[in-house]
């Protein structure tokens, strides 16, 4: 069992490259940060955790830069976007940072994406709410055109754009998983154009399995992987999930500085151990 931690990076939590030394340090096997691009002041949408929006959603650093610092401070550490609004960016440029950072990285970099819940942010970037699902497929089969052929084709993905040359490729094709609860039409997406599958929070996978494996098997693809994401681990969740075949999980760390994270992040420490 592989465990990863997550944390909102901001300007007020423990930098970056900090954390991920400790963490590689400890024996964990990958880092991955979240993405908001701004929080349109109306908050029109209400934060699905209820209450008010924590001022981490406000402050988050780019998670591509972030990444970057956090893969030059290591040596062995997955460095991943957990999760990556791909609706809300550009896919050229984005599959260009992508493709450096995993370069630069040798290889590194692991691609979480998700379809985003902010009404307003999603709007401000002139993506359609409804419509954000299939903007983010298409930016993604782009994005891994652009990093797997040496002259990448836009068919239907994006209006407009021709055949392209795109430089350097990545060390190894990134893993895309898509972040989300369990339903046909997020399955769906993961079976045509994913690795796996990231749960948020961890909760009812084992009941959403046969319908994950269903898509796959209608996709004529093996079975994607699934890694709980943002969970708070202990030793009996971590056996559990092993048991339902999980070979990750990523914990959740507190978006605070150091002297309230490394504690927690000891205690995890812990965990790789016992589940070695």
């Amino acid at each position: 069992m592989r465990l990863g931690v997550t944390m909102f990076a901001t300007d007020l939590a423990m930098p970056i490259d900090e954390l991920a030394r400790a963490a590689e340090e400890r024996g964990f096997s990958s880092l991955y940060v979240p993405e908001h691009t701004h929080i349109p002041r109306s908050r029109r949408t209400p934060y699905p955790g209820g209450g008010e929006l924590p001022e981490e959603y406000r402050r988050t650093l780019d998670p591509l830069v972030a990444l970057s610092f956090a893969a030059a401070a290591t040596r062995t550490l997955e460095v991943g976007t957990g999760i990556l609004l791909a609706a809300q960016r550009d896919p050229i440029v984005t599959a260009k940072a992508i493709a450096s950072l995993d370069h630069l990285s040798g290889g590194r970099t692991v691609v979480g994406v998700g379809f985003g819940w902010n009404v307003e942010e999603i709007e401000n970037h002139g993506v359609p709410y409804a419509g954000r699902r299939e903007v983010a497929r298409r930016h993604v089969l782009a994005m891994r055109a652009l990093w797997r052929e040496e002259v990448a084709s836009f068919d239907g993905l994006l209006d407009g754009v021709e055949p392209a040359w795109s430089w350097p490729k990545p060390r190894r094709v990134p893993p895309v998983y898509v972040g989300g609860a369990a339903g046909p039409k997020l399955f769906a997406h993961v079976a045509e154009y994913a690795d796996g599958w990231m749960p948020i929070g961890g909760k009812g996978i084992k009941a959403a399995l046969p319908a994950l494996r269903e898509a796959c098997e209608r996709a004529g693809r093996p079975m994607a992987r699934v890694i709980p994401f943002g969970t708070l681990p202990t030793g009996e969740k971590l056996d559990y999930y092993a048991g339902l075949g999980v070979e990750e999980v990523v914990a959740t760390l507190p978006s605070a500085p150091a002297d309230q994270v490394l504690p927690i992040l000891d205690h995890y420490a812990t965990l790789i151990t016992k589940t070695a």
